[in-house]
């Protein structure tokens, strides 16, 4: 098998905080470096009440705080809404407090609305430069040339590993292009999954970066001990979707015991074609789901992501899935 590796979201639960979402997160961390995952990414939301990782730099540093071992980054932060300089020094910042441990993933989509953009001072036309921004985030990470005006501070010199990140061809093409490794969104973005993943791979350049293509997607994971139980602990994410696709966002609502009896059919099937990749029911069909994942699609680790009301659960449903992590290497002695 594959690593695996979680996204987290900091979500926050119907009745929860902010505050308790992100000591959640630290602990599904510190546990998710027990049981074998490989790293542990936040997210940059912005605007969104059920979503406490707008600060992901600053969630992240929490997380290293808690953690030891298991890579920490971003997946990722919205380019567009940031200057490469500003990114490069907090991501250096990270690397400088917690090691050679820290991973950052870039996004073109601005990921809010067009409000919120504004207060952001940034506008749409921002992810027009991305690849650009990019090469300049690059440079800043990189070792400085002697003549060099700006620098990163920290972040020169650090070569914290960047990643692009996509749910469509284009950011297969630019990863391929620089040489970079590359994350697919497929835990909500299904449509151009094999599409991406075939570009990034047929156009892929051997940079200093990488010498072959390294491709990681996503997958919801929904896993209980018993069928009914993961069935339910899915229905928050089936009815948060359907709430996101109506404009009317928010936390993250407590399960329901028959999801078809409070959303009308042709919303819950949207809900289900965006979550399409999806693994759901006890652990021996999750082990499964996950093994034909990585089969179909040939990804060289698979990145996890369970968006559950009941902290408990959803513990318990990532510790289901490690069962299958792979060996950590032996240590070099």
């Amino acid at each position: 098998m594959v690593p695996l590796s979680i996204l987290d979201l900091a979500p926050i639960t119907e009745g929860s905080s902010a505050a308790e979402s992100l000591r959640r997160s630290g602990d599904l961390a510190a546990h998710a470096e027990q049981w074998g995952y490989r790293r542990f990414w936040m997210a940059e939301h912005h605007n969104m009440t059920g979503i406490a990782s707008a600060a992901t730099a600053v969630a992240l540093a929490h997380i290293g705080s808690v953690t030891s071992s298991i890579r920490i980054g971003a997946g990722g932060i919205m380019l567009p809404n940031h200057a490469p300089l500003v990114a490069a020094e907090q991501f250096g910042t990270l690397q400088a407090l917690y090691g050679d441990r820290v991973d950052l993933g870039l996004g073109r989509a601005p990921g809010t609305d067009g409000a919120t953009l504004r207060a952001l001072r940034r506008d749409y036309n921002s992810a027009s430069s991305f690849p650009d921004d990019v090469r300049e985030l690059l440079g800043y990470l990189d070792d400085a040339s002697e003549d060099a005006f700006i620098r990163a501070v920290p972040g020169q010199g650090t070569h914290v590993p960047v990643w692009i990140l996509g749910s469509s061809l284009f950011g297969a093409q630019l990863a391929a292009s620089l040489g970079l490794p590359y994350a697919f969104a497929s835990h909500f973005a299904p449509d151009h999954l094999h599409a991406a993943l075939d570009t990034y791979r047929r156009e892929f350049k051997p940079s200093r970066y990488l010498s072959e293509p390294y491709a990681m997607a996503a997958v919801n994971v929904f896993a209980a001990d018993t069928e009914e139980d993961a069935v339910r602990l899915k229905s928050s994410m089936q009815l948060q979707f359907v709430a996101l696709r109506r404009g009317n966002p928010g936390p993250l609502p407590a399960p329901v015991d028959d999801i078809n009896a409070v959303v009308d059919p042709v919303s819950l099937a949207g809900a289900n074609h965006a979550l399409k990749y999806t693994a759901c029911g006890k652990p021996a069909e999750v082990h499964q789901y996950l093994r034909d994942f990585v089969a179909a699609t040939g990804v060289d680790e698979l990145m996890l992501t369970c968006h559950a009301h009941d902290h408990t659960a959803r513990l318990r449903s990532l510790e289901i899935a490690a069962e299958i992590c792979p060996p950590p290497p032996p240590l070099l002695r």
